[in-house]
């Protein structure tokens, strides 16, 4: 069967769930990606409280939505980051506090594992269960980095100056896989620039940093590796028992005038300088043929869940053509060998 196509909420936060639901609806989605921001979803109130969850539940149901996973990237990126005065334009009140980058940070590793109890008691209240999941239950996210200003090697940085960075990480998160192990939910790593993991061999080192728990995997979304020359289909083939969540995000890169760089430029989104920018899915570079190909070949049967961001194009407009995009890309693998007719056995 194809796989179902669902919408991040992340980038439209900024409509309460109640008007984004029949929106999302009407685009096509078959269901959402619940941030944990705006007013889309509580951590707090989920894991306390069955009144709330059960209400989430019947909203989506109202406008034939369903929930695969839900996300808590803004809070995840302040668990290991250096914290400056960014952070605060992000985390909750409750989150930054004084703004203490430790106290931040330690608040923030608790909301994380709070996060795996909220999804653990959401999932539990899916309308239709019946005693397990019909997708293991996922909370995607950021893990910021201690060590990501450091990405360019000068002053000359050493190993052990990575390794301490990795170090954190584990310190810091080990924990909070535990509380997932314990609430039987994945946590899923979006590889991505300031993340502990941006690329292949840092994903491999973020695994091994935590002795390969069984509950630290990845969103995978090509976007983010393309416009850095990684090879996202071989991400895919390294990691497929690891890949919890997909994301269907596009982007172009080499269409810049020649004066800006990978790193940015310190320009905006959408400056026609840059040498990428996300696109519309469809629209950008990203052979998504080939993920579709690799994603079926390492078994992975989750939701394709559309981040939309393109600066140029209206968000009702590309939303509703990313769904209908996903739709037509996606195909279910093949359970019998095309050649197989050719034994006079089997006709």
């Amino acid at each position: 069967m194809p796989r179902p196509v669902t919408l991040f909420t992340g980038q439209w936060a900024d409509l309460p769930l109640e008007k984004l639901a029949p929106l999302a609806s009407d685009m096509g989605y078959e269901g959402l990606e619940l941030a944990c921001w705006g007013d889309h979803f509580d951590v707090t109130a989920a894991a306390s409280s069955k009144s709330y969850v059960k209400e989430k539940w019947e909203l989506l149901a109202d406008h034939g939505l369903t929930c695969f996973a839900i996300s808590n990237h803004l809070v995840g990126q302040a668990i290991c980051d250096n914290i400056d005065e960014r952070h605060k334009a992000i985390l909750s009140d409750e989150i930054w506090g004084d703004g203490s980058p430790e106290g931040v940070r330690k608040r923030a590793a608790k909301n994380m594992a709070t996060a795996a109890k909220a999804a653990r008691a959401f999932f539990n209240a899916k309308p239709g269960r019946k005693g397990k999941d019909d997708f293991p239950a996922v909370v995607n996210g950021f893990t910021g980095s201690s060590i990501w200003h450091s990405i360019y090697a000068f002053p000359p940085t050493t190993q052990a100056y990575y390794e301490k960075g990795f170090k954190d990480f584990a310190k810091r998160f080990l924990p909070i896989l535990d509380a997932f192990e314990k609430n039987d939910v994945n946590f899923a790593l979006e590889v991505h620039p300031t993340e502990i993991a941006f690329d292949i061999v840092s994903a491999q080192r973020a695994i091994e940093a935590v002795g390969g728990h069984k509950r630290f995997g990845f969103n995978f979304d090509p976007s983010h590796l393309g416009y850095q020359g990684v090879d996202y289909v071989k991400f895919i083939r390294t990691f497929g028992e690891r890949i919890f969540h997909c994301h269907v995000k596009d982007a172009w890169w080499g269409h810049g005038d020649g004066t800006v760089g990978v790193f940015g430029g310190h320009t905006d989104f959408g400056d026609a300088r840059r040498y990428w920018d996300f696109r519309s899915p469809g629209r950008g570079d990203v052979q998504f043929e080939d993920v579709i190909v690799a994603l079926n070949d390492v078994g992975y049967q989750g939701p394709l869940s559309v981040e939309w961001e393109d600066i140029r194009m209206d968000r009702v407009h590309g939303g509703t053509e990313a769904a209908e995009f996903v739709r037509a890309i996606d195909f279910a693998p093949s359970r019998v060998a095309f050649d197989a007719a050719f034994d006079k056995s089997k006709q």
